[in-house]
């Protein structure tokens, strides 16, 4: 049952945005830019000293607040390596006793364990599930977090407990529990010669598993791969290029194979957004009021957040989708002859590349790269037609091709192929010119048609999958993290816009449209091919999708708002309340629902009151 205030807030909300979107367009209409004051300062494209203090202090502000809470620092470092299978470690309580529970990390690799206790180390009994399946298994959905054996509930007293290996594995700390609930501490246990390491980390076992001391959702996948690629092994997960992942292992060579660790550079790549969103609306609108604004909402957009503090591959796509359309606007924007033209030409190739090799989505954003470079030339050609300059303007083009088959291309050919460099020590291709050799080439091939074929074949269900037209009016989001206490708190994770964002965006988003059309406008065009090139191909696609896939698409829905902060600061002289009030509800909003972005204990009441807002989609 939704409260008055639940009904009242999304009402507010959209109140607020159509009121908003009505004072631009009076403005806009009755007052050209030209005659109006530039009421927010400056007016140059570049970075004044004012925009340096304010983009770091938008950044700095945000990175302690994404920082906060990201994750344990600690995790069980030391793993036994069971080599292959039918080896085991035995443990021996000093005095016979009921074990009530056994709580393990797991490493690497996927396998059953066989888990048997046994009164006089001669006949053993299996702990099995009530099905007869093993009661203590390592699959791919239980790594680097911390799982409870099942205990058959007959179990008497014991003596020894042996843990028998399915195969190849690796195993972390073990817990084990007496009759009383107590810890069971190792200086009351004999440990095999050679099996120490499964009682080293004692000060690390919780007391319950959670998202901050172990994976969750995807980062079942994608933390494994890193540290699979620093080890040289085969990867499990190839269903996206390897740059993403590759990245992603910095922090766990930093900061070890821990949650702070897999999280700290998707996290970091969230907050570097920040400096370059900042730029690119600066040089959108010269000014300093709309670019602080803009990065502001961006900032604090619920998907920024959970996103970008979720161990996955999209935070270093969506920045190298930043960097490529910051640097094409630069491109677009210098004047002719400069050789910083060529300079940012370059470095959206080169970011280009580097999103295609974090993840498919980044050929997405580069197709929109290509679309506005065609009406960028076709109207320079038809605006050179029947005059002395239509030569040299071909000639330009002639030129400009030639640079853009360079550097979009075969910069992003070799990006693309270089970040396989991992895959090959594990299939025998190895050493400093591995590039070059026949099996390099063979790895990197059958990797694309492995890609495509999952991709295009894949079926299945998800209790939150949602369609495009789902995100652009914010009504399902993921629910990534889920735990329900007793007591009606909770403790969840979801990923979705923030409305001010998501649905003023797609109101500002049609008035980059009025305003391409109407005023002929090219930045405004800009952003919306931006963002019709990250939306357009999640239309066609018919495997399960998710929320997280508008992540792209945020960028352009804030470039449409700030590009709206501009426009109303050049015509009102009294624009400061309006853009003020609309960054203000924003930051609110992310305030009120950030237990359910961050992971904090919420209670029932609070969510039911707060924050249901659609009471059969948002699972907060």
């Amino acid at each position: 049952m939704l409260s008055n205030l639940t009904i009242l807030f999304p009402l507010a909300v959209a109140l607020g945005i159509l009121v908003w979107s009505v004072r631009w367009a009076r403005i806009h209409r009755a007052v050209p830019a030209g005659e109006a004051p530039l009421a927010a300062g400056g007016g140059s494209r570049d970075l004044s000293r004012t925009d340096r203090i304010a983009a770091a202090a938008i950044t700095v502000l945000y990175a302690v607040v994404a920082f906060l809470g990201l994750g344990d620092t600690h995790a069980p470092q030391s793993f036994l390596h069971y080599a292959e299978g039918n080896t085991y470690a035995l443990i021996e309580l000093h005095q016979p006793q009921t074990v009530t529970a056994l709580r393990y990390y797991s490493g690497l690799c996927t396998a059953d364990y066989l888990l048997q206790t046994s009164m006089d180390g001669e006949n053993w009994t299996d702990q099995t599930k009530s099905d007869g399946t093993s009661g203590m298994t390592q699959q791919y959905t239980q790594l680097f977090r911390w799982n409870d054996a099942v205990l058959n509930a007959d179990n008497g007293a014991v003596r020894y407990i042996r843990i028998i290996s399915g195969a190849e594995q690796y195993l972390g700390e073990v817990a084990v529990y007496g009759e009383d609930g107590a810890l069971i501490a190792p200086e009351d246990m004999t440990i095999a010669p050679g099996c120490e390491m499964l009682f080293d980390e004692q000060d690390l076992i919780p007391a319950a598993y959670s998202y901050k001391n172990g994976t969750y959702f995807d980062e079942i996948y994608f933390p494994r791969t890193a540290l699979e690629h620093i080890e040289g092994r085969w990867p499990y997960e190839i269903t996206h290029p390897p740059l993403g992942k590759m990245i992603l292992s910095v922090g766990i060579r930093l900061f070890g194979m821990t949650p702070f660790g897999w999280r700290f550079m998707g996290t970091l790549f969230g907050v570097l957004m920040l400096p370059l969103f900042y730029m690119l609306l600066k040089r959108m609108t010269g000014l300093t009021a709309a670019a602080a604004g803009g990065t502001t909402l961006f900032a604090f957009d619920f998907m920024h957040f959970a996103q970008t503090r979720l161990a996955t591959i999209d935070s270093y796509v969506v920045f190298f989708i930043i960097a490529m359309y910051l640097f094409l606007y630069m491109w677009l924007t210098e004047p002719e002859g400069s050789l910083r033209k060529l300079l940012w030409l370059a470095l959206s190739g080169a970011s280009f590349g580097c999103g295609a090799a974090s993840k498919w989505t980044g050929i997405y954003a580069g197709a929109g790269l290509g679309v506005i470079w065609l009406v960028h030339w076709t109207v320079q050609l038809a605006q050179a037609w029947k005059t002395p300059d239509f030569s040299g303007t071909w000639k330009a083009l002639a030129r400009n091709i030639g640079w853009c088959l360079v550097f979009f291309v075969a910069v992003p050919c070799c990006i693309y192929y270089a970040s396989y460099w991992a895959y090959a020590p594990s299939q025998g291709v190895d050493g400093p010119f591995r590039l070059f050799k026949p099996g390099y080439l063979k790895i990197v091939l059958d990797n694309q048609k492995y890609m495509w074929n999952y991709h295009s074949d894949l079926v299945a269900t998800h209790a939150y999958s949602s369609k495009w037209y789902q995100w652009i009016f914010d009504v399902r989001p993921i629910l990534y993290y889920m735990d329900n206490a007793a007591d009606g708190s909770s403790v969840r994770i979801m990923s979705f816009n923030n409305p001010i964002v998501a649905w003023g965006g797609l109101v500002a988003m049609g008035g980059m449209g009025w305003l391409a059309i109407r005023d002929r406008d090219r930045t405004a065009a800009f952003i919306l091919l931006g963002y019709l090139a990250n939306l357009l191909p999640w239309v066609l696609v018919t495997r399960p999708t998710f929320a997280y896939h508008y992540f792209p698409c945020t960028v352009f829905l804030v470039l449409a708002i700030g590009y709206l902060f501009g426009d109303l600061c050049r015509r009102d002289k009294n624009w400061q309340p309006a853009v003020t009030a609309y960054v203000a509800a924003a930051v609110a909003l992310f305030i009120l629902f950030y237990p359910v972005l961050a992971g904090t204990v919420r209670q029932e009441w609070y969510a039911r009151v707060f924050l249901r807002w659609f009471v059969d989609t948002w699972p907060c």
